[in-house]
């Protein structure tokens, strides 16, 4: 009988990360963080965050998960689509929130009480036969 080899071991040097996922109206982001690395590091689509969001209200948006938990070690990769900026910084702040939740349980309270595990439910609504727009009637004439 031939001996059978032993298939290629497989190596763990890959740091255990937590994903999550987020949404805002048609944005979605999808967060992996890994926790104890050296500095701050935040990727989103492939690119430094900073180079992303342009605003610093979204920059800080996207970082106030961290910031409101007092964790200064990390790295996160981010992958947004659908929506606009804001929405997708919006998104971003719940996948981040979610994942830092998975990776640490006791987090939950802090994150929960100043609303970042809350996904926001408003969407555009759909515009209905007969009118204009979602509730807009046309002009009513007289004549």
């Amino acid at each position: 009988m031939p001996v059978k080899k032993p298939k290629k071991e497989i190596k763990e040097t890959e740091e255990k990360y937590y994903e999550a996922v987020g949404r805002r109206k048609t944005a979605t982001a999808r967060a992996r963080i890994k926790l104890g690395v050296k500095k701050e590091e935040i990727t989103v689509n492939g690119k430094n965050f900073t180079e992303y969001f342009k605003s610093k209200e979204q920059l800080e948006i996207v970082r106030s998960p961290f910031v409101k938990t007092g964790i200064a070690a990390f790295s996160v990769t981010l992958k947004v689509m659908g929506g606009g900026l804001q929405a997708q910084a919006d998104a971003s702040r719940h996948a981040i929130s979610r994942a830092l939740v998975l990776a640490q349980p006791e987090l939950k309270i802090v994150l929960k009480t100043v609303d970042f595990l809350t996904r926001d439910p408003r969407k555009k609504e759909r515009k209905k036969p007969g009118l204009k727009g979602a509730r807009r009637a046309p002009q009513w004439s007289k004549r």
